[in-house]
């Protein structure tokens, strides 16, 4: 189902990284608080985002470059998300800082502090969601998730969060807002799912906490939610899908499919609807491999299998607009596009004639890059804390062939 068009290293250990939400941008967040951004060729298929691009490549197989680079934060940098509009990028450190800076140049135009934990002491940002144009939620290690208004000031410079919920006992590990009900006046979400320790929540920005899951008894690392289903991915490597919206959790009826007996399901991706009430999703596993599940009415079922890195595990997955997904693990990205009808044709005009598939080159060209220390090992689970110190710099800029270019 997909097929890998570029693999580029990475300066640093990768943290976090977020998909602009209607242009070929990449943000990605290292161990060593350094953040830059990546401009991607836009894809074939869309003209709309090929007119967005800087490469002049038309068939998707242009070059990566790194439109800004800079030292944000003085910990790692722990999670990325940009506004609706893409005209912001928020990020988040072990530093105890929120910073707000300009999509296209990496300006910081406002920053705040993470709020301290109830016993006083400091309290580590996990996650980062632009639930709509008006809130961003902000979720921190003591279970917090912290409700910032964006409509008075898009910088959210000194704020205050304006709401505070703890819907899990434990560290916030995912969350996905939820698409607008039938009634909805807005068109924008207002309720969010998420997974923390060893529950999973249904959160709303009015109402507060609407549901909150028993003990599940399995550290829950990762979620998402598609369709009607709510899905959970837990450490020993089963998958639970709830179905039935709000209603099927509240019923607990969960259906367990295991990925992976005894690997982590460290990070999930909602890919696309296909039909209504049903979807695929991406989850990225500690062994470094990506499953595409199908989710329905039936059990989910594994539809493809691909590999990131035979070392390291998958940390980020991201969908962007031209239907490219994109994994991130240990140093290196890899970009993956889904295959085609006429990519299967060429496939097996190419077989030779005893039936056997030659081998795909896997050539690339990485850029020169930065060399950036770190006195931390690639962070297993959301837990533990890496810091590194060091001055900012100003941007820099390389590029990265895609696979099969001159």
């Amino acid at each position: 189902m997909f097929n890998s068009i570029c693999t580029f290293p990475l300066p640093s250990d990768l943290l976090a990284q977020a998909v602009h939400p209607t242009s070929p941008l990449l943000a990605l967040g290292f161990a060593s608080g350094h953040i830059q951004l990546e401009r991607l060729p836009a894809p074939p298929s869309s003209p709309e985002l090929r007119s967005k691009a800087t490469s002049p490549s038309t068939n998707g197989r242009g070059t990566v470059e790194t439109a800004w680079r800079t030292r944000r934060h003085k910990g790692s940098c722990r999670s990325l998300a940009f506004t609706l509009d893409g005209s912001r990028l928020f990020s988040a450190g072990t530093d105890g800082i929120v910073k707000v800076a300009t999509s296209e140049t990496g300006e910081v135009v406002g920053k705040i502090a993470v709020p301290r934990a109830a016993d006083g002491g400091s309290d580590s940002p996990t996650l980062l969601h632009a639930l709509n144009p008006q809130a961003l939620l902000l979720a921190t290690d003591s279970s917090a998730i912290h409700i910032y208004d964006l409509r008075a000031d898009s910088t959210i410079q000194g704020a205050k969060p304006q709401q505070t919920h703890h819907p899990h006992d434990d560290y916030i590990s995912s969350l996905t807002g939820l698409s607008p009900s039938e009634t909805s006046t807005s068109g924008f979400s207002r309720q969010w799912f998420s997974t923390g320790g060893s529950t999973v929540a249904v959160t709303d920005v009015r109402k507060g906490v609407l549901f909150q899951s028993e003990d599940l008894g399995e550290e829950l690392l990762s979620g998402t939610a598609i369709g009607d289903n709510f899905i959970a991915g837990g450490e020993k490597g089963a998958l639970r899908v709830w179905e039935g919206g709000i209603k099927g959790l509240m019923e607990g009826l969960d259906k367990r499919t295991t990925l992976q007996k005894g690997e982590s399901l460290d990070v999930m991706c909602r890919m696309w609807e296909e039909p209504p009430g049903e979807g695929v999703v991406a989850v990225g596993l500690g062994d470094g491999s990506v499953k595409i599940v199908q989710v329905g009415a039936k059990r989910a079922n594994v539809v493809d299998s691909v590999k990131h890195d035979e070392v390291e595990g998958v940390v980020t997955l991201g969908l962007e607009p031209g239907g490219r997904m994109i994994s991130g693990g240990g140093s290196i990205v890899k970009i993956w596009e889904k295959e085609t009808a006429d990519d299967l044709d060429d496939e097996d005009e190419a077989k030779p004639a005893d039936g056997r598939s030659d081998d795909r080159a896997n050539g690339t060209e990485s850029a020169d890059s930065e060399d950036d220390s770190s006195d931390e090992k690639r962070r297993p689970k959301r837990k533990k804390r890496k810091r590194n110190k060091g001055q900012n710099r100003g941007p820099t800029k390389h590029i990265m062939e895609f696979k099969g270019m001159d």
